[in-house]
């Protein structure tokens, strides 16, 4: 059926270009053509078999360019897909109103050529406005929401430079979880943004033969799908895509720099590529090491001692936090909990590392526990008695 309906199409163009362009070609070979020849029926159906001796060769590459123009078309957006027919519309309009001034010349080039290539121009740009810029096509038709921008109870004041309405989530930062507790805390402001890219990353990840990554992209759908039930922060889809671009990380920077946002995230190497792109980030990891409390050299504290350090006669133990604490001596005391000293504090891309020694190791004979005080002198009042008795 689809191969009959482009045949029909073959047909129809070109019994159109028949009747168009064959009376000039009459008059070109004869001075008086011949009745028979140059009329209507005749030149319509010459075009139209023309065009079909065509589609025997040609009707397949047609059917494989249509197939393939809806199947893109099936994955657009029906917003990009309105904008941009409104915007191809508008650009024709343009064109035919700038072609009139080109219409009466007796040259062909401007009166035929130069309003075929104005509309073929101004139809690209009209598509290519209307859909690559949806999201201010929105504003403009949203008349609700330009009413309450235009209230007098909204200031017209442009935010602090600093501040950025959208946060852009990653999928690792999904994945970990932790952005779930942060929001309940109330500290992130704006709206969570999470790119269609990056959703079908989790759900290629989720739909793995690895049982642990099956796991992992599984749990980042979990978060978002907790994120936008319980409401906490509003969470919005960006259903855009940079086709032209492969990794996911340079799509969320172009993302970033075209929606002013903030990049949420804990990948040190994306971290690490984003501060040349003139990006802001938000790297969870680096906020969980800031908010660890901080130790200072001779404070105590109490740990268990759980092996032993790469050092001799060192003993390693940790706080509940996980930070690493070296001990002086804590060999001797695995499995038990000692009362430390801090003698210093390193801190490392890997995260803090404290320095300790044992506290009983600076106790003199004067710093013994005042109960065993009364043993002592009563262990020698009873040698004085002895003595005395002998």
């Amino acid at each position: 059926m689809k191969k009959l309906t482009v045949r029909l199409v073959f047909i129809v163009v070109g019994g159109t270009l028949g009747l168009t362009y064959l009376p000039y070609l009459w008059n070109t070979i004869w001075t008086q053509p011949n009745p028979l020849l140059n009329n209507i029926l005749t030149n319509f159906l010459l075009g139209a078999l023309v065009l079909w001796i065509l589609s025997l060769f040609l009707a397949n590459a047609a059917m494989r360019l249509v197939d393939r123009v809806e199947k893109n078309l099936s994955k657009q957006n029906p917003m990009t897909l309105l904008f941009g027919s409104v915007g191809f519309i508008i650009g024709l309009l343009i064109a035919v109103l700038i072609s009139q001034l080109f219409s009466r010349s007796p040259l062909f080039l401007l009166n035929t050529v130069v309003p075929i290539i104005l509309m073929l121009f101004f139809g690209y740009i009209g598509a290519r406005v209307g859909t690559t810029r949806i999201d201010e096509w929105r504003k403009v038709f949203n008349f609700r929401r330009r009413e309450k921008e235009t209230s007098p109870e909204i200031t017209d004041a442009q935010p602090d430079q600093n501040y950025h309405h959208y946060k852009i989530l990653d999928t690792n930062i999904l994945i970990d979880g932790r952005i779930y507790d942060l929001v309940k805390t109330g500290f992130l402001e704006g709206t969570l943004l999470v790119p269609n890219f990056v959703l079908y990353e989790l759900q290629y990840i989720a739909d793995s033969a690895d049982s642990i990554k099956r796991v992992r992209g599984r749990r980042g759908l979990d978060i978002l799908n907790k994120l936008q039930s319980e409401n906490i922060i509003p969470v919005e889809m960006y259903k855009g895509d940079f086709e032209d671009i492969p990794e996911v990380d340079t799509k969320l920077i172009q993302l970033a720099k075209k929606v002013n946002g903030v990049i949420v995230t804990n990948d040190y190497n994306l971290n690490k590529v984003i501060e040349f792109q003139n990006v802001q980030v938000l790297n969870i990891n680096q906020l969980a090491k800031s908010l660890k409390p901080r130790v200072i050299p001779g404070e105590e504290m109490n740990i268990m001692v759980v092996k032993n350090g790469s050092e001799r006669q060192q003993g390693v133990g940790y706080l509940d936090d996980g930070t690493m604490v070296v001990v002086e001596d804590g060999k001797f005391y695995i499995n038990e909990k000692v009362d430390v000293v801090v003698t210093s504090a390193l801190q490392t891309d890997a995260g803090r590392m404290i320095f300790a020694r044992l506290a009983h190791a600076n106790r003199g004979i004067s710093d013994k526990p005042e109960h065993e005080a009364p043993n002592n002198n009563h262990h020698n009042n009873n040698h004085r008695n002895k003595s005395t008795k002998s």
